[in-house]
C-alpha cells in the first residue's frame, strides 16, 4: 500500500471530473465530517479510498497478505495511462452525480430496459424513462432506476453520454445508443472473482 505519486493523483482526479463536479472532489478529500481519507494504490494497480484510521492499523499488514481496504474506486491499466472506475465505487460517487439518466422500470416484456443494462448493453433512447438537463456530449452520467417513490433512486451504474441531451430528445430512432455502459451492478454476479 503506498500513497499516489503526482502522475497517477491526476489521472484519477481527471476520471472522477467527467462524472462528479470539482466541488464533489473537494468533498471526498476535505470532508465535512471532518475524518481524513486517502487514496491508496494497493496491489500494483488498483486504488481504494480509505480512512485515516483504518490507513494507520493496515500498515501493519504486508502488501502480499493484503488483498482490499475500504472503497475500490478503479484501477489503473498496465501502463498507467489511464484509469478505469469500479462498480465498487458506486455507492460513494452516486450521491454526487452531476449528471443522471434514470431508466423506465422492467414491468414488461416488451421493456427489458432495465434487465439489458444490468447485463451490459448500452442505453437505448427507448429505456430512457428521465434524463439530467444539459448532458453534454462524452460526459460521465450515472444510472438509477425509476421509481414509484421520488425520493428513493436505487443507483444502477455509470457510463458515459453518447449524446447531448437535446440531441437525445431530437432522435426520432427509439434504437439510438444515449448512454454507451462503462458499468452496472451485475458486474457482482457476472465478475465476482476480479472485484476483489
Amino acid at each position: 500500500m503506498r500513497q499516489l505519486t503526482e502522475h497517477e493523483t491526476k489521472l484519477l482526479f481527471s476520471k472522477l471530473l467527467k462524472y462528479i463536479s470539482p466541488e464533489s472532489i473537494k468533498l471526498l478529500v476535505d470532508r465535512p465530517d471532518k475524518k481524513q481519507h486517502h487514496f491508496r494504490l494497493i496491489r500494483e494497480n488498483r486504488v481504494y479510498y480509505i480512512s485515516a484510521d483504518i490507513t494507520k492499523l493496515a500498515s501493519t499488514i504486508t502488501k502480499t497478505k493484503l488483498v482490499s481496504l475500504g472503497i475500490r474506486m478503479g484501477k489503473f491499466d498496465k501502463s498507467f495511462k489511464s484509469f478505469r472506475l469500479s462498480i465498487t465505487a458506486l455507492s460513494l460517487l452516486a450521491p454526487l452525480a452531476k449528471y443522471k439518466i434514470w431508466l423506465k422500470p422492467s414491468s414488461s416484456i416488451q421493456n427489458q430496459s432495465l434487465q439489458g443494462f444490468l447485463y451490459g448493453n448500452n442505453v437505448t433512447k427507448s429505456s430512457i424513462s428521465k434524463m439530467s438537463e444539459n448532458i453534454p456530449k462524452y460526459s460521465g452520467v450515472f444510472i438509477f432506476s425509476s421509481s414509484t417513490n421520488v425520493n428513493y433512486e436505487i443507483p444502477l451504474g455509470f457510463g458515459v453520454a453518447s449524446k447531448s441531451t437535446q440531441e437525445s430528445r431530437s432522435s426520432n430512432n427509439p434504437q439510438d445508443i444515449i448512454c454507451f455502459h462503462q458499468a452496472d451492478i451485475g458486474e457482482y454476479l457476472r465478475h465476482e472473482n476480479e472485484l476483489c
